[in-house]
């Protein structure tokens, strides 16, 4: 009987709540811990940290296959290698606009989200974002699979002729199943690691992946010279389909990192200071444009040794014979796909739920629930089932993301003039309420840049469905979102101000109340704080005492 008990006793809400704590903002009862503005003490993350978490960011599979199913779709590398390095360049840009926001305010992305898109209406986003996270990870997470298929290929050979159980249609065999099973527990003790401690890991992949990276071009200009792999090929298409293939390659490679673009200052709230965050718009094109064109010069290399476009590095190393590099290699892409997944989708996912369910979420179990949910029931090895799948899955969540940036950097910098109140942030009734939780300014530019590429995104998911032009708007969804969007809130918010959300400076959370002085508070004892008191009371009464002689 009592077995029994404690069994309905742990499925009850009760049991799963978090402990509360006396955290700044929880009197609202909107915040915990994980989502307070972070403490002095926790500000840790130096211009060195940022620079190892892009430099291992950038050499990840995600990046490496954009680059090479470029040449899937037919354009050169000299056509790829502009097109990549102008979309980073962009990118870039708005990484530090909204990383700057996350320094200076010391708050994750669901929360100062709250100042422009309305108290209630930013769960929409803090939603979309849940998803693309969930998304990604799986995407990471069969990725990763591949790594431990190749690495246990190198030790025993005979997995390869291992019986698949599954049909052709599952896009997945049963020993590619048994992988993803393998790798998805390899990765889960990573996900305990707290935030601000996860800049060793970045470390680490900046350090080794580099490494291997550089002895594959080593290998590939080795194996065929440039003159006849990389300066031969040549693309197979032209005219104004290549314009448009362009954009759209673009628009792809602006997709990849478009989700941290809005949720970055997840990880720049941790900085030291507002400068430590401002290398980005250096590191960022170059770390990610020499990485594609590593994925480039070695995917021109595969099609001359082996006469296809192999885009996916690990089936290239599925064809070496060399059993310790093949070991190696994939060793390595497994450990910048870890750091990568947590990094840019299980944190991220984590700081969102957190945000949604603040009672019963904090980051680690968001990242739980992501790895559960975005590991299994998105079923990834659909969406990497082919070059062109891959590509308009990058594609179509960049209708969202765009609009989002471009409402989020418009509002702090022009509408705001980076003078806004980060307590009432947490107040559902406060001055970020606007018109019932809703900024219809907001609502506004997102209705405006969104609708016109819904017809694009139908036509990507079913290619019977003809639109005509209209699928270009679609090609060009992120760049034509975050301008527009951006137009538009800000035409919006000059001609009908949201007054009562201007104030005359920032109040930030340390005006508010010093939060490392409230844990301070929270780890005396009772006798100590009453001690401290009896101490105030003395010193105060001193302090008359001396100006009434003065007197």
């Amino acid at each position: 009987m009592p077995q029994s008990v404690d069994v309905v006793d742990f499925f009850k809400p009760s049991k799963w709540a978090l402990d509360r704590e006396e955290t700044t903002f929880a009197n609202y009862g909107w915040s915990n811990k994980d989502m307070d503005p972070v403490p002095l003490r926790l500000r840790t993350w130096t211009t060195w940290n940022y620079i190892s978490y892009w430099i291992s960011d950038a050499t990840n599979l995600a990046v490496w296959e954009l680059a090479s199913s470029m040449l899937a779709i037919g354009l050169s590398w000299r056509q790829a290698m502009p097109c990549i390095a102008v979309a980073y360049g962009i990118i870039s840009i708005v990484m530090v606009l909204t990383g700057t926001i996350g320094a200076r305010l010391h708050v994750a992305f669901p929360v100062l989200n709250r100042s422009s898109f309305g108290f209630w209406f930013s769960y929409f986003t803090v939603f979309s974002r849940v998803i693309l996270s969930m998304f990604w990870f799986g995407i990471q997470t069969y990725n990763g699979s591949q790594c431990v298929y190749q690495m246990l290929k190198a030790i025993w050979p005979s997995i390869a002729n291992m019986p698949n159980q599954l049909p052709v249609s599952a896009n997945i065999t049963s020993s590619g199943l048994m992988c993803y099973l393998l790798y998805w527990l390899i990765q889960l003790p990573f996900l305990f690691v707290t935030p601000h401690k996860i800049r060793w890991l970045f470390f680490a992949k900046g350090v080794l992946t580099p490494i291997a990276w550089l002895a594959m071009v080593i290998w590939a200009f080795v194996k065929v010279p440039a003159s006849e792999g990389l300066f031969s090929q040549h693309a197979t298409i032209e005219g104004n389909y290549f314009s448009w293939a362009w954009l759209s390659a673009m628009n792809s490679a602006l997709g990849i990192y478009a989700s941290l673009s809005v949720n970055i200052p997840d990880f720049t709230r941790y900085a030291k200071n507002e400068r430590a965050q401002y290398v980005q718009p250096f590191i960022i094109p170059i770390a990610f444009t020499l990485c594609s064109f590593v994925g480039i010069a070695v995917t021109s290399a595969g099609i001359q040794l082996y006469g296809e476009v192999l885009w996916d590095p690990l089936l290239l190393i599925d064809r070496w014979d060399n059993r310790a590099a093949a070991f190696f290699a994939s060793f390595v892409f497994a450990l910048t796909t870890i750091g990568t997944n947590i990094s840019a989708n299980s944190l991220g996912a984590g700081n969102d739920m957190t945000a949604l369910c603040p009672k019963y979420i904090n980051i680690r179990r968001g990242q739980i629930l992501c790895a559960i949910i975005g590991g299994w029931a998105l079923c990834p090895w659909e969406i990497l089932a082919n070059a062109t799948g891959f590509l308009s899955f990058m594609d179509g969540y960049t209708i969202f993301l765009g609009p989002f940036a471009g409402i989020m950097v418009t509002d702090f910098y022009l509408v705001h003039k980076g003078r806004v109140d980060v307590p009432a942030m947490y107040d559902p009734s406060g001055r970020y309420r606007y018109t019932g939780g809703f900024n219809w300014r907001a609502v506004l530019a997102m209705i405006v840049t969104v609708a016109p590429t819904l017809p694009g995104l139908i036509n990507s998911i079913n290619p019977a469905i003809n639109i005509g032009y209209a699928t270009h708007l679609f090609d060009i969804a992120w760049m034509y979102g975050f301008v527009v969007a951006s137009l538009v809130y800000y035409v919006a918010s000059r001609l009908f101000p949201a007054h009562d959300t201007y104030v005359d400076a920032l109040i930030s959370a340390d005006d508010a109340m010093p939060i490392d002085k409230q844990y301070e508070k929270e780890r005396k004892s009772p006798i100590e704080t009453m001690q401290s008191g009896t101490e105030g009371e003395d010193k105060k009464s001193v302090n008359v005492e001396t100006t009434e002689v003065q007197v």
